[in-house]
């Protein structure tokens, strides 16, 4: 029986929001890794696959139900979760009250108020498909036994581009986290793919967490780099990993969805004291644009940090 782990990121590169990190560990049966190690295909396909195809700003309801339905099947910290805030807690490899501990009071509201917040009627219609996909893969000898996310908010970002580490230095040491955390999880070694961090070859010289344990190079070039790390397993970072493994793509989907969670969290928190604030995608774009434009009085009335709302600010002690 084999473990692989599949991981990618959600929201590398946007103004505002979270960078959120997944991993999805399964126990794969002899023979049945062809089809952990390749895009879906027919009906499967069409469900689960690169998010940023599936899925766009304002519907990840398919996103929405593979998270629940692999949390229903205890691939979460726990099953029972009857709202979001639960679910977002389920997936979460860090404790709520760690990713909270560093929020001014007076801020954290902004990513943590589960005001009107629910489940989406449209998830709820694709449930019963997914829950049947994970049977199918099961019998197939394919079965995901953990997710997990980690979450890297705008002020996290900044504090580290202040000491001089970027927002691809921030998703590589968040995948070796992961990948540690999935290891311990198995009990023995693993067998990861991660999806490319930019367009670096050589990942070696830049571990982080993984730095300090034997790392022997397999291959490394622009469509993939490859490592065998002691104690761990094998860990490769792969080119378009999302749109071309099964794992992979089911982590960016869980990714997607929370990383839509927590920006919608945000969009709401202003739209409580200016409604017509547009539904903002947190992306470079215009809708977004207006979003910073027109929130600035209240976060200015309310004293927020800039660090704490937007990429690229200075971040605050």
């Amino acid at each position: 029986m084999a473990l692989c782990v599949g991981i990618d990121e959600n929201g590398l590169g946007p103004r505002l929001g979270p960078l959120v990190v997944t991993a999805v560990l399964a126990r794969v049966a002899p023979g049945a890794e062809q089809i952990v190690r390749r895009a879906p295909s027919g009906a499967l396909g069409r469900r689960l696959g690169d998010s940023k195809v599936l899925v766009a700003h304002g519907r990840t309801a398919i996103a929405e139900a593979w998270a629940r339905a692999l949390a229903a099947r205890g691939a979460g910290r726990h099953e029972r979760c009857s709202r979001p805030a639960e679910l977002l807690r389920s997936l979460l490899l860090d404790d709520e009250a760690a990713l909270r501990e560093p929020c001014p009071a007076h801020a954290a509201a902004q990513c943590w108020s589960e005001e009107g917040e629910a489940f989406s009627a449209a998830a709820d219609g694709f449930l019963e498909e997914v829950q049947g996909d994970l049977r199918a893969l099961a019998a197939q000898g394919v079965q995901p036994v953990a997710v997990r996310s980690v979450l890297v908010c705008a002020r996290s970002l900044n504090r580290a581009a202040a000491e001089g580490r970027s927002r691809f230095d921030e998703d590589l040491h968040a995948m070796e986290r992961l990948v540690l955390a999935m290891r311990e999880l198995a009990g023995e070694p693993v067998c990861a793919v991660c999806g490319k961090v930019g367009g670096r070859h050589d990942y070696a010289s830049a571990l982080g967490p993984l730095a300090g344990r034997q790392c022997t190079p397999i291959e490394q070039g622009p469509a993939r780099s490859a490592y065998r790390i002691a104690g761990v397993g094998e860990v490769a970072f792969a080119r378009d990993a999302d749109a071309s493994d099964l794992l992979v793509g089911l982590a960016s989907l869980v990714g997607k969805y929370l990383r839509e969670l927590v920006m919608a969290r945000v969009v709401r928190y202003y739209r409580r004291a200016v409604p017509e604030l547009p539904d903002a995608s947190g992306y470079w774009d215009p809708v977004t644009a207006r979003f910073v434009r027109d929130s600035e009085p209240v976060r200015r009335a309310l004293a927020l940090p800039d660090a704490c709302f937007e990429r690229g600010r200075r971040a605050v002690p």
